[in-house]
C-alpha cells in the first residue's frame, strides 16, 4: 500500500512537470510557429518531466519523503527512461527530421535515419575511450556505461555555461564596466548616420539620372549582348564622366557603413539606458550583486586551479565542511548534523531552481536565434537532448553537495562511476571557459570605445 501511495505521488508530480514543459513549449518556444509534429512536443515535455523528477527525488532524499525502497525504484525507473530517451529516441528522431528536410532522401528516409542514428551511436560509444569512465564489470547497455558517457557531455556543457556565466554576470550587472556615453556622443553618431544616408540618396539619384539619360539616347534598347557587351557596359562612361559600376560600388560600401552606424547607435542608446537604470535603487542592487559575483568568480577560479594542480576532490559536502570549520574556529556548541541537513536542503533547492530557470532562458534565446519553420523540429530535439544531458550531469555534481548519509541511494543507482573524474573534468573545463570569457569580454570592452571614436 505504501508503494502504491508513493508511486501515485511520483506519477502526479510527473504529470505536473509534463504539463509545465508542454506549456513552456507552446507559449515560449513555438509561439511564432505552427507545430505539426506532436511527437516533438511529447519528447520535449517527457524529457523535461523526467529531468525535473530526478531533482525532486534529490529533495526527497534530503527530506526523507517516500519509503526508501520506493525512492530506489523510481530512481532506477527515471534513469532508465531518461537514458532511453537521450541515447535512442531523440538521436533517431533528429536524424529522421534531418532526412525529411532533404527531398532526394524522402523515399528512403527511414533507412537513412537509421544510418544517422548508428553513426551517432558509434561516436557516442567511442567517446568513452579517452576518458577513465569504462567499467568492464558492466554490460554494453548497462546504466553505468550509458550514464558515464552522457555525464561527460553534460558536465562539459555545464562547465562551459558556468564558466561564461560566472564572468558575464558581473560584467553585465556592474556599472563599472559601462562606457561613459553622453548625449553628445549619440548625436554625433546619429549625425554621421544621417550624412551617410544623404550620400547614399545622392549617389542613387546620380545612377537614376544616368539610366534616364541612357534611355533617352536609346542606349538601353540598343544595349550590346554577349560577353564583350557586358564588358563594354561595365567600362563605358555615361553622362559625362559618370561610371555606373564605380558609383554602385560606392553605394554598396555606404549602405554597409550605414548598417554598422545604425547598430552602433542602437548600442549607444542601450548603454545610455543602462547608465540611467544603474542610478535607480534596483540598478544599485544589481550593481552590488555584480561585485558579489565578481568575488565569487575569482574564488571559483582560484579553487578550480587549486583542485586541478593538487588533484583534489572534496570528500565532505561544502555546507557540512563550512559549518565544521566555523564551529571549531569559534569554539561554540552547535548541532552540525541537524543544521547541515537543513542548509543543504536550501542550497540544493536553490541550485536546482536556478539551474532549471537558467537553462530554460538559455534554450529560449538559442532557439529564437537560429530557428526557422523547417529546422524548428530538429532544433527543439537538440535542445531536449542538451537539457536531458545537462540535468543528468547536474545529479552527478549535486551529489557532492549533499551530506554523506543522503548520497547512499544516488550512489547505488548511478553505480560504480568515477565521480572524482567528473568533478576534476568540470574544474578543467570551467577554468578554460572562464579565462576565455575574461579574454573575450576584455577585448570586446576595449575595442568598443575605439569603434565609436573612429
Amino acid at each position: 500500500m505504501s508503494f502504491l501511495l508513493d508511486s501515485s505521488i511520483m506519477v502526479t508530480s510527473q504529470v505536473l512537470f509534463f504539463g509545465f514543459g508542454w506549456l513552456f513549449f507552446m507559449r515560449k518556444l513555438f509561439k511564432d510557429y505552427e507545430v505539426r509534429q506532436y511527437v516533438v512536443q511529447v519528447i520535449f515535455s517527457v524529457t523535461f518531466a523526467f529531468s525535473c523528477t530526478m531533482f525532486e527525488l534529490i529533495i526527497f532524499e534530503i527530506l526523507g519523503v517516500l519509503n526508501s525502497s520506493s525512492r530506489y525504484f523510481h530512481w532506477k525507473l527515471n534513469l532508465c527512461v531518461i537514458l532511453l530517451i537521450l541515447v535512442f529516441m531523440v538521436p533517431f528522431y533528429i536524424g529522421y527530421f534531418i532526412v525529411s528536410n532533404i527531398r532526394l532522401l524522402h523515399r528512403q528516409k527511414l533507412l537513412f535515419a537509421c544510418v544517422l542514428w548508428l553513426t551517432f551511436m558509434y561516436f557516442f560509444w567511442k567517446l568513452g575511450d579517452p576518458f577513465p569512465i569504462l567499467s568492464p564489470k558492466h554490460g554494453i547497455l548497462s546504466i553505468e556505461q550509458l550514464i558515464s558517457r552522457v555525464g561527460v557531455i553534460g558536465v562539459t556543457l555545464m562547465a562551459l555555461l558556468s564558466g561564461f556565466g560566472a564572468v558575464n554576470c558581473p560584467y553585465t550587472y556592474m556599472s563599472y564596466f559601462l562606457r561613459n556615453v553622453t548625449d553628445a556622443d549619440i548625436l554625433a553618431l546619429e549625425r554621421r548616420l544621417l550624412q551617410t544616408m544623404d550620400m547614399i540618396v545622392s549617389k542613387k539619384k546620380r545612377i537614376a539620372v544616368a539610366h534616364r539619360t541612357m534611355f533617352q539616347r536609346g542606349e538601353v534598347h540598343n544595349k550590346p549582348t554577349g560577353f564583350w557587351g557586358m564588358i563594354k557596359s561595365v567600362t563605358t562612361s555615361v553622362a559625362g564622366s559618370e561610371n555606373l559600376s564605380l558609383i554602385q560600388q560606392e553605394v554598396d560600401a555606404l549602405e554597409e557603413l550605414s548598417r554598422q552606424l545604425f547598430l552602433e547607435t542602437a548600442d549607444l542608446h542601450a548603454t545610455k539606458e543602462r547608465i540611467e537604470y544603474s542610478k535607480t535603487f534596483q540598478g544599485k542592487y544589481f550593481n552590488f550583486l555584480g561585485y558579489f559575483f565578481s568575488i565569487y568568480c575569482v574564488w571559483k577560479i582560484f579553487m578550480a586551479t587549486i583542485n586541478i594542480v593538487f588533484d583534489r576532490v572534496g570528500k565532505t559536502d561544502p555546507v557540512t565542511r563550512g559549518i565544521e570549520i566555523t564551529v571549531n574556529y569559534l569554539g561554540i556548541q552547535f548541532d552540525v548534523k541537524f543544521w547541515s541537513q537543513h542548509i543543504s536542503f536550501i542550497l540544493v533547492g536553490i541550485i536546482i531552481i536556478t539551474s532549471i530557470r537558467g537553462l530554460l532562458i538559455t534554450l529560449t534565446k538559442f532557439f529564437y536565434a537560429i530557428s526557422s519553420s523547417k529546422s524548428s523540429n530538429v532544433i527543439v530535439l537538440l535542445l531536449a537532448q542538451i537539457m536531458g544531458m545537462y540535468f543528468v550531469s547536474s545529479v552527478l555534481l549535486i551529489r557532492m553537495s549533499m551530506p554523506l548519509e543522503y548520497r547512499t541511494i544516488i550512489t547505488e543507482v548511478l553505480g560504480e562511476l568515477q565521480f572524482n573524474f567528473y568533478h576534476r573534468w568540470f574544474d578543467v573545463i570551467f577554468l578554460v571557459s572562464a579565462l576565455s570569457s575574461i579574454l573575450f569580454l576584455y577585448l570586446a570592452h576595449k575595442q568598443a570605445p575605439e569603434k565609436h571614436m573612429a
